[in-house]
């Protein structure tokens, strides 16, 4: 190693390690000041390793060439050895003194068991008081919101309108375009999807029932609140956790706003409002492109499909629709609140927040959802 070093000047003090003989079978001698300062350099630092990799770990050392040696230095020969004295070693009792208090005192490098079957059972019974927390916090955020309520009831002229007017334009009209398109999209596949069955049992015209209870009662209720919780959603927590990072909520706190009748209400509102709007405006954009895919694919009229349309669906899965549709409302903005709110003064929560706000919201879509299936199964359908 040392005949491929290059010839330094008698004064530098850079650390190193070098052979008592070039090439020879010599001890080998660190050299230089093994200091903190010393090993501040990047280059130094690198060049050190590759000589420490060269040196390895055995055979005989010489220490009394080093000028000066800290706790550091030692720690990086300690740990370089393998964490044991070699078998020949040449030192001043300095240096054995500060190599003795790292044997003694040094860091081990961490050693991590394999978890057994009670460190599993611990860390998931550790989960409770988390849910707890989440649970107690969600509940409260569903009191205030209920007090919210009753303040606006006993004095509408003190309730934000205009903010609710605002993000009624922002979550249910901008919203519009985004969902007809997936709704039209959806029908057209699943009308093509039908019509390959039906078509094989001669039975084309009850794809328009088919459509008809899916999309309104199912599909365009739940399609409408994943795409509200995706875009709406995340978009509500964004903004509070904004609010949290440049402080905003503190500032509202101080002048006496209440957080929850200026920011979660009017949110709460406003989606209650628009989903159900929402969800009837993708169910009839879905209805429409299962309409074309029927006409093209099962030559079935436009006005056929109108005329058999309301004999297949009653009023009352329209009923159903927009009243899950008005729960899906107040859950997505109710979870959007509730992680906006817990945001920390970070861009790393905002972006962690946002993300479990969207994850959160579909699956507590899917979920009421299915538990509106079970609940309400016998109504709705022509027996």
């Amino acid at each position: 190693m040392s005949s491929t070093a290059p010839r330094r000047s008698p004064d530098d003090a850079s650390p190193r390690v070098e052979r008592a003989q070039a090439g020879g079978p010599g001890p080998w001698m660190p050299r230089g000041r093994w200091t903190a300062l010393a090993f501040s350099s990047r280059r130094q630092w690198e060049a050190l390793e590759r000589q420490l990799d060269d040196a390895g770990a055995g055979g005989a050392w010489d220490l009394r060439g080093i000028e000066q040696l800290d706790h550091i230095g030692a720690q990086l020969l300690w740990n370089h050895w393998g964490r044991a004295w070699p078998a020949q070693i040449e030192l001043t009792e300095s240096q054995k003194a500060v190599l003795d208090q790292v044997e003694r005192f040094g860091a081990r490098p961490p050693q991590e068991a394999a978890p057994g079957f009670w460190d599993s059972l611990h860390r998931h019974l550790a989960k409770g008081p988390v849910l707890w927390r989440v649970g107690k916090e969600g509940t409260a955020l569903l009191g205030q919101l209920a007090l919210d309520l009753l303040t606006l009831l006993r004095a509408p002229h003190r309730a934000p309108w205009r903010d609710i007017s605002g993000h009624l334009y922002q979550t249910g009209a901008t919203a519009l375009p985004i969902t007809a398109l997936v709704g039209a999209l959806i029908g057209i596949v699943l009308a093509y999807l039908i019509s390959n069955q039906l078509r094989s049992y001669g039975a084309e015209s009850f794809v328009v029932n088919i459509l008809g209870l899916s999309l309104i009662r199912e599909l365009g209720p739940v399609l409408a609140a994943v795409l509200i919780a995706g875009r709406s959603g995340s978009a509500i927590t964004a903004q509070i956790g904004v609010m949290r990072v440049t402080e905003e909520l503190d500032a509202m706190r101080v002048m006496g706003i209440p957080h929850g009748f200026r920011l979660v209400m009017p949110r709460v509102i406003a989606l209650a409002i628009a989903m159900p709007l929402i969800s009837l405006w993708t169910s009839i954009a879905a209805l429409a492109g299962g309409m074309l895919a029927a006409q093209m694919s099962l030559d079935i009229s436009p006005e056929f499909f109108f005329r058999q349309l309301p004999r297949a669906v009653p009023f009352s899965n329209i009923v159903l629709a927009c009243a899950k549709s008005v729960v899906f409302g107040v859950l997505i903005a109710l979870i959007a609140c509730y992680y906006g709110m817990r945001v920390k003064p970070n861009t790393e929560s905002l972006g962690r927040g946002t993300t479990s706000s969207v994850v959160s919201s579909i699956t507590m879509v899917i979920l009421v959802d299915a538990l509106f299936a079970v609940l309400f199964r016998g109504i709705g359908f022509r027996f």
